[in-house]
């Protein structure tokens, strides 16, 4: 499936696949569809903390967990122990808003890629996104009968960018791309993807939409989503595209309506939250964490920055980071509100 159309024929395929997979998923699951938010999860987390006979969730959430982490000490402030949010999704971004941070996200972390190995980020940024333009017209072979497309590369590129690790990774596989062999770019996709070599996947992704469209009320059309290409791609040249197409496709015609437009985190009576950010995150982009810090409420939300690269903090190789955390969660030492580690 082209990602990014970039004609009617395009484009209808593209929304005709959305439609397709939302009404597979009503097909096999029913009633339960409209059910899976993530305040309904926040609920069942404090069923199973009343089970255990414990009067506090203490509790470590990362990425999308962060959102469930500010719903569950929105909804029951009185019962939260500890609670680490790390690699924040922002609360207060709508789908678009979302789409855009993802894509400065990325793009901040290929520019840091570029810097690593001593280039130019605008002339690096331009060089992939040449390459993309070439796979969208003519897709490279990648081994098996399988082909790397300009949506798979694009797949392929974010992988790597979640951990910096794993930036080599990504030079070889557009080193290899570039001189005509797609399989690296498209392993990293088939990783992100959870592709395994039989062709079989596994459910994260479904899982994601199927939460994320019962909890998100907003629908952009492909029409404002065509309209808006042109903000993404100043963005980034190379995410901008597929995120400003993902606002539209990712809950089209979606079979269950969604909750609300942003998700209400507010926690007034809760016990301080530590709140992690990472200057470096592509997927939750720092900026995210000073605005759940701030949503949680004065005297609650405790931001840690760590100027770091890579899609969370804790473990990720800084000793100050783990170090606060560890104190918070073992000793219930609190960090001072805004504390930096680099």
């Amino acid at each position: 499936m082209d990602l990014t159309p970039d004609t009617p024929a395009e484009e209808r395929a593209f929304l005709a696949d959305a439609r397709a997979f939302g009404r597979s998923c009503a097909r096999t699951t029913g009633a339960l569809l409209p059910e899976l938010t993530t305040a309904n999860t926040a609920r069942d987390l404090d069923l199973l903390r009343t089970v255990l006979g414990e009067p506090k969730l203490d509790y470590f959430g990362v990425s999308y967990g962060t959102e469930l982490g500010g719903t569950y000490a929105h909804l029951f402030p009185r019962h939260v122990g500890r609670m680490v949010l790390d690699a924040v999704a922002d609360p207060a971004a709508d789908t678009v808003e979302h789409a855009k941070g993802q894509a400065r996200g990325f793009q901040r972390a290929l520019n840091d890629y570029f810097r690593s190995r001593g280039e130019d980020p605008e002339a690096g940024t331009a060089k992939v996104a040449a390459l993309l333009k070439d796979l969208d017209a003519h897709p490279l072979p990648a081994g098996k009968g399988r082909e790397l497309t300009e949506s798979l590369a694009v797949t392929g590129l974010v992988s790597p960018l979640y951990s910096e690790g794993s930036w080599p990774q990504l030079t070889r596989a557009l080193d290899a791309a570039r001189a005509g062999d797609g399989g690296p770019l498209l392993a990293l996709a088939d990783s992100y993807n959870d592709r395994d070599a039989d062709g079989h996947y596994g459910k994260q992704a479904q899982a994601q939409r199927a939460i994320s469209c019962a909890d998100d009320r907003t629908r952009p059309t492909a029409a404002q989503a065509r309209a808006r290409l042109g903000e993404f791609r100043a963005i980034s040249p190379v995410f901008g595209p597929f995120l400003g197409w993902d606002t539209a496709g990712w809950c089209h015609d979606w079979p269950a309506k969604g909750e609300h437009t942003t998700p209400e985190v507010s926690a007034p009576g809760a016990p301080p939250v530590l709140v992690v950010g990472n200057t470096g995150d592509p997927a939750t982009p720092f900026e995210g964490a000073a605005r759940m810090a701030k949503e949680l409420g004065a005297g609650v939300g405790v931001e840690l920055v760590w100027h770091g690269e890579g899609h969370g903090a804790y473990g990720s190789g800084s000793r100050c980071v783990d170090d606060t955390v560890d104190a918070y969660l073992v000793r219930g030492k609190i960090p001072r509100p805004g504390k930096e580690c680099r």
